[in-house]
């Protein structure tokens, strides 16, 4: 009986420390989860995308290759800087990031859209930017295939 005590008693406190741990972990990302929960609900229509642009409020960033927009056309005003050299470009000083993508480097406040094809890839770009405390980055999901579409659909009918 005193040893299924013990036992017991000594399962009770690793499942207690166990429970702590967790809660402290919670606890210590609760502010970048918060920031990407909120960002991953903050996706851009293309209707609210068109608007930002013509707002001139946002850097729309493309991170798919270079190859591929030469090959398929880009979202007018976006900045190509593919998926791989995200995470490096957000932590470039500005005057190496203007060098290279010849556009000012955004501040972690600036409003940041990325796109790609169909919106995997600029997921991914979304959360390195997160991650790294661009918290008004938003995600523009439809991506360059939903983008042509609405654009040879209205060119196609005059709009």
């Amino acid at each position: 009986m005193a040893l299924s005590g013990q036992l017991l008693g000594g399962a009770r406190r690793a499942v207690l420390r166990s429970a702590e741990a967790a809660l402290w972990g919670l606890k210590s990302i609760k502010g970048s989860c918060h920031n990407f929960c909120t960002a991953i609900f903050k996706d851009v229509t293309y209707k609210e995308l068109k608007n930002l642009l013509n707002s001139k409020k946002i850097m729309l960033i493309d991170v798919r290759e270079t190859w591929e927009i030469v090959k398929y056309g880009k979202i007018p005003g976006s900045v190509n800087i593919p998926l791989g050299e995200v995470g490096e470009a957000l932590q470039m000083n500005p005057k190496d990031f203007k060098e290279k993508y010849n556009e000012v480097k955004p501040s972690k406040s600036d409003s940041l859209v990325f796109s790609c094809l169909a919106g995997v890839r600029s997921k991914k770009a979304l959360d390195t930017a997160i991650s790294l405390g661009f918290n008004s980055a938003q995600h523009y999901a439809g991506g360059w295939n939903e983008w042509a579409t609405y654009e040879f659909s209205e060119k196609k009918h005059g709009n």
